[in-house]
């Protein structure tokens, strides 16, 4: 190993890693919202925008991000429409999250007994009292794990941002092989990079999960 060059390169990591940890975590935001809208929109099977989210959930899920990002990037200027890298990466990120995230918590929705809803109707709750004092508040704990597991796919995702030039971790090792051709120095500092914002996520999650789980049990 070459000490000199990862003092050298320390700088672009350290760029390359706020970056990719801001893009990832913006972008999954909004994926988290789009995802609760679809899931309430499919569980309720709304008329005429349950088909949309439908078709929109078919063509997120069954696309790679990185043609949905070529779309963005190298397609839209074609109508007149130009985005930045950053902004593509963001709009791609919430596409693809979201229609994993709707899945996942309409199945958390799907889990809650029947008997409760049953009961909460009887109690004269609306649907948007049933919505906000009985499934959601189930449907979020039961998700837990599959929002965990998709916000950990989502940040590896990140990787596919080269293709349209986001200097992100990926991407910035590309681009210091080419100059330093140092490539085991320069792969070890990408599995670092990416290993310093997964493994603090992935104990939380765990961390998380008991707490769910233990909550769900009343201990």
């Amino acid at each position: 190993m070459d000490w000199q060059y990862f003092s050298e390169v320390l700088p672009h990591y350290k760029m390359a890693l706020w970056l990719t940890v801001k893009l990832a975590t913006i972008g999954i935001f909004f994926a988290v919202i789009v995802g609760v809208i679809c899931s309430v929109i499919q569980y309720f099977k709304i008329k005429g925008l349950h088909q949309i989210v439908q078709v929109y959930l078919e063509i997120a899920r069954n696309t790679p991000l990185l043609i949905q990002l070529f779309f963005l990037y190298f397609g839209l200027p074609k109508i007149g429409i130009t985005l930045s890298g950053e902004m593509c990466g963001i709009i791609g990120l919430t596409f693809l999250g979201g229609s994993y995230m709707a899945e996942v918590i309409r199945s958390g929705m799907e889990a809650v007994s029947k008997t409760q809803l049953e009961s909460a109707k009887a109690l004269g709750l609306s649907n948007i009292q049933l919505m906000r004092y009985v499934i959601i508040p189930q449907a979020i704990s039961y998700s837990v794990p599959g929002l965990g597991a998709n916000c950990i796919f989502l940040i590896k995702e990140t990787s596919v941002f080269s293709g349209i030039a986001i200097l992100e971790l990926t991407n910035t090792t590309k681009n210091l092989m080419g100059i330093y051709y140092k490539t085991n120095e320069a792969l070890f500092m990408l599995v670092i990079g990416y290993l310093i914002i997964l493994l603090p996520l992935t104990f939380f999650l765990m961390w998380l999960e008991r707490r769910v789980r233990n909550a769900e049990f009343g201990a």
